[in-house]
């Protein structure tokens, strides 16, 4: 399978590219597409329609097709692959019944293909991607390979979109299955995040409102940790340098850690909403800011699934928390040339929301802070 990878901060931009791309007779068959809210997605899904060209797309919160990494821009990984192979839903969930639509989805993929794998994108800023992953499982299995993100909106954090040739979504679930039996796909969610301090205790939470741990509010223990000051209502930046930087570790009995960054407060009692579930009675630990051995410790993963699971890739695809980059800053650029360089091979990524993927030996979830690293080839 070829792939190319393309980038432009307009739709004749994109036009341009793509017309080049295809100048020596490449003639892609899907287009992943990763774009920031400002582009008219009517007018790109229209192009690539125009050209019959099946689209996989998510908006962002920053895009980029190698380690240079972009904002208001359209990036694109371009594919060859046989039509034959893989096949694009996109389902609205205007009910919140994101296991229902997945299952849907799930057992019509199941019919197509005796042995699919999923490539999902979410929108809407309350989608329960955990939910969405658990109806997959519930008719694939729980060995199901699926990856993915949540969608973006450049950091307004009002509306997020998922969009096919036809279909633009600000409440619904894009999904990719390719036929596993020809495609051969792999990934890995990976943060690098180094813990510190003792376990404590999730003493008072439902679902991703943690109200309390070690029965201190839980605001007010994680400013403790982090060295925090002037916690306040009005001051956003230290509230978003606390989700950036000190995100809690929710401990598994299997598998790596799991990130959950506090993204809202609830000022009456000091409690905090998280990206995810947080069960009451869970052990967590807390973060250290990030350095340089972060980003390694991303890189040596994702080496680890070459040399162990996918010795060669035709392309691949980068689901990155927007909240690395917001870490990170111009370092970023840095982790994604390593992980380019794994395979060299053509890439495209989004800075997201969210990320669904297996950790390194855990299960199938939804994580934050992590980078979400998806190799495919056609065999």
């Amino acid at each position: 399978m070829k792939s190319k990878s393309i980038k432009g901060h307009s739709t004749s931009e994109i036009k341009a590219a793509l017309t080049q791309s295809m100048s020596d007779g490449f003639k892609p068959t899907l287009a992943i597409v990763f774009s920031s809210i400002c582009q008219d997605l009517k007018a790109i899904s229209k192009l690539l329609d125009d050209f019959d060209i099946a689209i996989f797309g998510c908006t962002t919160n920053g895009e980029f097709i190698d380690e240079e990494t972009e904002k208001g821009s359209i990036a694109m990984l371009l594919l060859d692959m046989k039509k034959e192979n893989f096949h694009i839903y996109i389902n609205e969930y205007p009910n919140k019944d994101y296991k229902e639509v997945a299952t849907e989805i799930a057992k019509k993929a199941k019919e197509k293909f005796e042995k699919p794998a999923f490539l999902i994108g979410t929108s809407g800023a309350s989608a329960d991607g955990e939910e969405i992953l658990r109806g997959f499982e519930d008719i694939i299995g729980k060995d199901v390979n699926a990856f993915g993100g949540a969608a973006g909106d450049d950091y307004s954090f009002t509306e997020t979109f998922v969009f096919t040739n036809q279909e633009i979504s600000n409440n619904g679930l894009v999904c990719l299955v390719v036929n596993e039996e020809k495609i051969d796909i792999k990934g890995i969610a990976t943060c690098g995040w180094k813990a510190v301090g003792t376990e404590k205790t999730v003493t008072k939470s439902n679902g991703n409102h943690v109200y309390t741990i070690d029965t201190i509010p839980a605001l007010d223990i994680t400013v403790k940790y982090g060295g925090l000051e002037n916690i306040t209502p009005d001051n956003k930046e230290v509230l978003l340098e606390l989700a950036a930087n000190f995100p809690l570790q929710l401990q598994r009995d299997k598998g790596d850690p799991v990130m959950r960054p506090p993204l809202v407060v609830d000022w009456t009692d000091h409690s905090f909403y998280t990206s995810g579930t947080v069960p009451q009675g869970s052990k967590v630990r807390f973060s250290l800011p990030p350095d340089w051995d972060v980003m390694e410790k991303v890189i040596k993963e994702v080496q680890n699934l070459k040399d162990t699971k996918m010795p060669e890739a035709d392309a691949l695809i980068i689901f990155s928390c927007a909240g690395r980059i917001l870490a990170f800053g111009p370092m970023m650029t840095d982790e994604l040339e390593g992980i380019k360089n794994v395979w060299n091979v053509p890439m495209a990524g989004m800075f997201s929301n969210a990320e669904l993927a297996r950790a390194t030996g855990g299960n199938l979830e939804m994580h934050n802070l992590t980078t979400c690293c998806v190799a495919i080839k056609e065999k």
